[in-house]
């Protein structure tokens, strides 16, 4: 079992940390991709956390099931209107199975990456393709490996941002410098980063194929210059 990374403490603050992530112009359009893939089927999503895109969707008429290994984030989700309606399994999503089959299942906002190991990852691919029915798509969204061993990703009065990278190992550290009732906090989270090619041979690895690729949620051109993907893979019938 994975390291929680994600215990009370850093749940109680995470809405508000992430104030930006929970805005409209962000939310929606990612609820709009995936309730179209969804159709009229269930979605899955992996560390589904506080809710930011579960609830949204389950109220556009998507049963919307979850999993997540913290158990403080989803106690958040639960106090939120409709969270309580959610069915979500308590465990590691890479391997962690739940009832029922699933026409689309999700991993957004850079969460793949949790996983730290090739192996977990590929357990996750394998993990979604027996829960989605044939035709059913895998959708993740991630950011493009950036160059060199340090780069700032979030530079504000109370937040400061640093990634940590070893390209040998692809082990990435995001290291979050934030200001709490007047004093500078260090928190440290380990992920690795994964490539988009080495993503697309994970899912033939798990019997998916790659259906379309996007820079982001409104379908933009991907590109050399993207800092980030939203890959599509689809379960082969």
């Amino acid at each position: 079992m994975p390291d929680d990374h994600f215990g009370e403490r850093v749940a109680e603050r995470y809405d508000e940390s992430s104030a930006d992530m929970f805005d409209p112009a962000v939310v929606d359009p990612i609820v709009d991709f995936l309730a179209d893939l969804a159709s009229d089927g269930a979605a899955l999503e992996l560390g589904v956390g506080t809710g930011r895109i579960a609830l949204p969707l389950a109220q556009r008429g998507i049963r919307v099931h979850g999993i997540d290994l913290s158990e403080a984030m989803v106690a958040k989700l639960r106090e939120k209107p409709g969270g309580d309606e959610i069915p979500v399994a308590i465990g590691d999503f890479a391997t962690t199975r739940v009832e029922g089959t699933f026409s689309l299942a999700y991993l957004v906002f850079n969460t793949i990456n949790n996983l730290t190991t090739q192996d977990a990852q590929v357990a996750c691919f394998e993990n979604v393709a027996s829960h989605l029915g044939p035709g059913g798509c895998f959708v993740i969204e991630v950011g493009v490996p950036g160059r060199g061993p340090l780069s700032v990703f979030a530079l504000g009065d109370t937040h400061v941002g640093v990634d940590e990278r070893d390209a040998a190992s692809q082990r990435l550290v995001s290291h979050h410098f934030m200001l709490v009732d007047g004093r500078w906090e260090r928190r440290s989270i380990p992920f690795r980063y994964v490539w988009p090619s080495e993503l697309d041979l994970m899912a033939r690895l798990a019997g998916m194929s790659l259906r379309e690729r996007w820079s982001g949620w409104k379908r933009e051109p991907f590109t050399s210059n993207s800092t980030k993907h939203v890959s599509v893979w689809e379960k082969e019938i």
